[in-house]
């Protein structure tokens, strides 16, 4: 059962018209807000390093439950008998906004991906949920969208800031708010057969303004699009998801104050945040940061994948999957629209023998658990290599990608010499506010050994997805296709 994702999201954007009818107004909508911890696992990943102008992406998770926790979500939902069990987490989707918040990049992982969700522990009852291998909607009945998170951020290594999740009814709340939502089919379509599969979306070929209960088929629709898989599905949500954006931009649709009165109350009912999103005035904040983002610049893709256990469940494609998440990680554009950078590589500072450098190991891995001694590897080989003055920092962290940090500009060149000795990509060397010498921290990616494992595609800093990723962007219009066994 899939769930709007965007609508949460629009919500940071659109919720600030109600705010304005007076503090009591206010304080009840942070009230309707239900706040969840933001991680439940015990990950070390931290946040990313500042830019130079001590700017730092933002990495929001976006989860559609599947909950009938209330009468109308049963009925929104059907399946009576799930009435009682806990929520499976259907519809997840990273968005990344860059530092300068100038791209906006949305992934999406099919709901029956093969993951390993790490150790979480139940924040409500103390219930321990221990490390299992299992699809990636059920880490939400492991205590929560905190777990999801977790899952997240291990099989990512990329850092979350926030996590929003909404139910059934606050997607037909939201969508008959906003006044409908224009999308296509390239023939007519009914989601519904004789064994009962499907959401019940019934369209003529062409374009059609869907909103409330209708907006929640289509973006539930399985059978009857493309290949009846999930993967047809978030295509169709990632379609619905851009032509919204597109609406939003407009500011066609939301003049009304009425109108905006009545989302905020219905979006805020439905939604759970983390606490660090758990008042108005913090999605507004969002909002203004998301707002920033020109359409042209957002790219939506599902995460790379491949059948597995005889096409019983999906997996990350190898490869491909990787150097997805490598971008989000490293703050590369899923567009490739990112500015080249500057041929010229400034020198070193002086012989590096006199360069300080600290090493630290970053292979605290709940998932792989941490490699230890690897920083004294590494200082040992930087050593050998002539950088004297090389040092281990003992204290382990968690860290996908190996990265050389340099302090402040005039030190660049230092950096870039380190990476060239230790064979590291140009794209490892990294400025950071938060490091006073030339710092290698040893990711992941390199366990073991003193020479570096270089990936097969080096990103040099105006990378694109693959193409498996199937990326759609903010602008880009289309038909959704129809599964011919699903048309009339």
């Amino acid at each position: 059962m899939r769930i709007l994702r965007w609508t949460a999201l629009t919500l940071a954007v659109l919720i600030l018209g109600a705010a304005g009818a007076g503090y009591f107004y206010y304080e009840h909508l942070n009230g309707n807000l239900k706040k969840e911890d933001l991680d439940l696992g015990d990950s070390k990943i931290g946040k990313p390093e500042p830019n130079a102008a001590g700017q730092t992406p933002l990495n929001i998770l976006l989860i559609g439950s599947d909950s009938r926790n209330t009468a109308e979500n049963v009925k929104l939902g059907g399946a009576k008998q799930d009435a009682g069990r806990k929520p499976l987490g259907d519809v997840q989707m990273l968005v990344h906004v860059s530092a300068d918040r100038g791209n906006m990049s949305v992934v999406s992982i099919p709901r029956d991906t093969r993951v390993t969700i790490p150790q979480c522990t139940d924040p409500h009852d103390g219930t321990v949920y221990p490390k299992t291998e299992g699809a990636i909607n059920q880490s939400l009945q492991h205590g929560g969208p905190g777990c999801t998170v977790a899952t997240w951020k291990e099989l990512t290594g990329v850092y979350i800031d926030h996590f929003m999740m909404i139910d059934f009814s606050g997607v037909v709340s939201m969508a008959d708010a906003i006044g409908g939502v224009p999308v296509c089919v390239d023939d007519n379509v009914y989601s519904h057969d004789s064994k009962g599969h499907g959401s019940g979306l019934k369209l003529t070929k062409g374009t059609h303004n869907v909103k409330g209960v209708q907006a929640l088929q289509w973006l539930r629709t399985r059978y009857g699009f493309e290949d009846n898989s999930d993967i047809g599905r978030a295509k169709a949500q990632h379609m619905y998801m851009t032509s919204m954006i597109r609406q939003l931009k407009a500011g066609t649709k939301l003049s009304d104050p009425g109108k905006l009165m009545d989302l905020a109350e219905a979006a805020t009912d439905a939604l759970t945040v983390d606490h660090g999103l758990g008042t108005v005035k913090e999605l507004y904040d969002l909002g203004n940061d998301l707002k920033r983002v020109p359409t042209k610049r957002t790219t939506m893709i599902t995460m790379p994948w491949e059948y597995g256990g005889g096409g019983g469940y999906v997996l990350p494609k190898p490869g491909d999957a990787e150097q997805t998440f490598s971008l989000l990680r490293n703050d590369v554009a899923l567009d490739g629209k990112d500015k080249k950078k500057p041929d010229a590589t400034p020198a070193p500072t002086g012989p590096k023998a006199e360069i300080p450098v600290v090493v630290q190991n970053g292979t605290a891995s709940t998932v792989l658990g941490p490699v230890s001694g690897r920083a004294s590897v590494i200082t040992s080989e930087l050593v050998r290599l002539g950088y004297a003055k090389a040092t281990a920092n003992a204290t382990l962290i968690s860290q996908a990608d190996t990265t050389v940090l340099y302090p402040d500009e005039a030190r660049q060149g230092d950096g870039l010499a380190v990476a060239k000795a230790l064979k590291l990509p140009e794209s490892a060397v990294k400025s950071s506010q938060s490091v006073r010498e030339i710092s290698v921290v040893v990711g992941n990616d390199w366990r073991q050994g003193t020479v570096y494992p270089r990936p097969a595609a080096d990103d040099d800093g105006g990378g694109k997805t693959p193409k498996s990723a199937d990326a759609l962007n903010g602008e880009e219009k289309g038909c959704m296709q129809v599964n011919p066994g699903y048309t009339f």
